[in-house]
């Protein structure tokens, strides 16, 4: 049984509207989301298929589009949401159905590229929803993509990190970089993980790892105290200015560091000759692009690497809390609250 929505392989009533969180302004998430009736969204088109929303996490990158400081800007009214979970409830006409085993009552993982998912109802492509196996809880197939997805392309697919490895990642304590650890001791590879507070360094130590606390510690001195002068190999920041900074001189010679978000909304202050000497590369990394640029093949891999993982307790995401789409204000308030684990939405009633 779903926790959102009574019998989910059960199809739903057609009705005349329904409940989504729509904005008309770019602002503070609290101030200009609104939860209205709208219509239904219409019957789905050819390789379409129109999903009944379970739930929907609450992400940074839905916070950060809302105030208007993401890399793709919606027009307005807009809603947002970039992934969930939800049950088919309608299929459009189209191959695409018969090779994917799409039908009314499957449950899914949704994706929408577009935004749109905190809402009852959403009508999307075929290709942008995944079947799910019956043994995932709605609470983790509603996280199933950004976060986890994430942690695995850059890791294995970007910077091919090996075991025995060393990986520095800013904002350790968040969901994604709890994700990073876990898989750092599954695949045999060491991390060292900046946090900006001594409570969040004191409980991931607790989980086996090394830690830097940016508010009492150099983030570069440190690490090269427990890399022994050497410097690491790999890095992630999703932060930026002085803890991006700090991850990029930590850097030893020919490493390497990805940067996959602004938390800090600063830029990193890098000098020239921190890369020219030892040939350190930093570059960016957005999960849309690089999704855009794979085959079919390679994206059904990724789908089952992320099950397999899921299974084993490593890509899984620790919940918060649990808002119907009415208490919205409320769940966005709590998401912009460092650590503690992510927020979702109940779209649906039970």
């Amino acid at each position: 049984m779903s926790a959102y929505g009574g019998n989910r392989w059960a199809t739903t009533h057609i009705l005349l509207s329904m409940k989504a969180v729509i904005y008309d302004r770019f602002g503070d998430p609290r101030e200009v989301l609104q939860v209205r009736e709208v219509p239904m969204p219409p019957s789905p088109g050819a390789n379409q298929v129109r999903v009944r929303m379970l739930a929907s996490p609450v992400n940074p990158s839905d916070l950060l589009r809302i105030r208007g400081n993401y890399g793709d800007l919606p027009s307005f009214p807009a809603s947002s949401g970039f992934e969930g979970v939800g049950v088919i409830d309608a299929v459009g006409p189209g191959i695409l159905r018969f090779l994917r085993g799409l039908k009314p009552g499957r449950r899914v993982a949704v994706l929408n590229s577009l935004g749109g998912n905190w809402a009852e109802y959403v009508v999307l492509p075929a290709r942008n929803v995944v079947p799910v196996p019956d043994d995932l809880p709605d609470e983790q197939v509603a996280s199933f993509f950004v976060n986890p997805a994430t942690v695995l392309v850059m890791i294995k697919h970007v910077l091919c990190v090996k075991r025995g490895e060393c990986l520095l990642q800013t904002a350790a304590g968040s969901a994604l970089g709890r994700m990073v650890i876990r898989l750092g001791q599954h695949l045999g590879f060491r991390t060292i993980n900046v946090v900006r507070r001594r409570e969040q360094a004191d409980e991931l130590k607790k989980l086996g790892v090394e830690t830097i606390c940016s508010s009492d510690e150099t983030i570069e001195e440190r690490a090269l105290q427990l890399t022994q002068g050497a410097g690491v190999p790999y890095a992630l920041d999703a932060v930026g200015g002085s803890a991006g900074l700090g991850a990029a001189r930590s850097l030893g010679a020919n490493g390497r560091m990805l940067v996959y978000g602004t938390l800090s909304g600063e830029p990193i202050p890098v000098e020239p000759r921190l890369l020219i000497a030892g040939q350190k590369q930093i570059a960016g990394f957005w999960l849309s692009e690089w999704v855009r640029a794979q085959n079919v093949l390679t994206m059904l891999r990724l789908f089952r690497q992320i099950v397999q993982h899921m299974r084993l307790k490593v890509l899984t995401t620790t919940v918060a809390a649990t808002y119907p789409l009415d208490q919205v204000q409320t769940a966005v308030k709590q998401a912009a609250t460092p650590g503690g684990g992510k927020v979702l939405l109940r779209c649906g009633s039970a």
